[in-house]
């Protein structure tokens, strides 16, 4: 686990963390000098199931989290991404907790974090911290629910799809470092089935492909690929915590 790095935090309405910034100025205040800046690194384990949570992690801008349950033989599946519209550890429980799944940085980038026992004092404190976080406490549950009914009924394209623009909506970029080796391990598909995939988006000029990188260079085509998964998640981050997920303009 990489250490935490010197550095300021920014106003509420610059930070790169969408639920940082909705919070109102006196809590931001109050949340303030409880954040300490960190680097994640693609690769760094934040939490292995077991692991006592004791801190709480917030992705900023192109840093993106990826959550994957570990298998008896070794393998991990992603149960759901997390960028600039979330946290990372003990958002529902009040207290330290075992880590059920492995918390990985998939995206380089910027996080700030906080020990878990500052943000249970701080809901403490203010009523709104405490709606906050179990808005998106709902809305984290929402992602994973619609995520088991995805990997349980939709092809290996639509699901795809949906994983390129959830990176997308999350880091704000189109070109994503990820190979197709790694993304087959994410949906927990063999190697082939994404390279036929790969290779028919490709075709298509919806991405392209270069060395340990996708590129999407349609993302109209892209949507219409995907199954409706992604949007059905942004629809109830909308009904739930509007001005959370990501949008093109943040």
């Amino acid at each position: 686990m990489q250490k935490a790095v010197q550095g300021t935090v920014p106003p509420s309405r610059s930070i790169g963390n969408n639920l940082l910034r909705v919070l109102n100025s006196a809590d931001f205040s109050y949340v303030e000098p409880l954040l300490e800046p960190f680097r994640g690194t693609t690769g760094d384990v934040l939490y292995e199931p077991g692991d006592n949570v004791g801190h709480v992690y917030f992705p900023c801008d192109h840093a993106m989290v990826s959550y994957r349950v570990v298998l008896a033989d070794g393998r991990s599946v992603e149960t759901a991404l997390v960028g600039r519209e979330g946290a990372i550890g003990g958002i529902i429980s009040q207290g330290k907790v075992p880590a059920y799944a492995r918390a990985i940085v998939q995206f380089s980038g910027t996080f700030y974090r906080m020990p878990l026992s500052s943000l249970q004092k701080a809901k403490e404190q203010s009523a709104s911290i405490k709606y906050l976080f179990s808005r998106y406490a709902d809305c984290l549950v929402a992602q994973i629910f619609q995520q088991t009914a995805c990997n349980a009924t939709h092809s290996i394209e639509e699901r795809t799809a949906k994983w390129l623009l959830s990176a997308i909506d999350r880091t704000g970029e189109s070109e994503i470092a990820l190979t197709q080796e790694q993304l087959a391990g994410l949906l927990g598909v063999g190697r082939s089935y994404v390279s036929r995939v790969i290779q028919r988006l490709k075709a298509d000029k919806v991405v392209e492909a270069r060395r340990s990188r996708l590129i999407v260079g349609n993302r109209a085509a892209l949507e219409r690929l995907s199954c409706d998964c992604n949007l059905l998640v942004r629809r109830h981050f909308d009904d739930v915590l509007r001005g959370v997920y990501p949008r093109d303009s943040d």
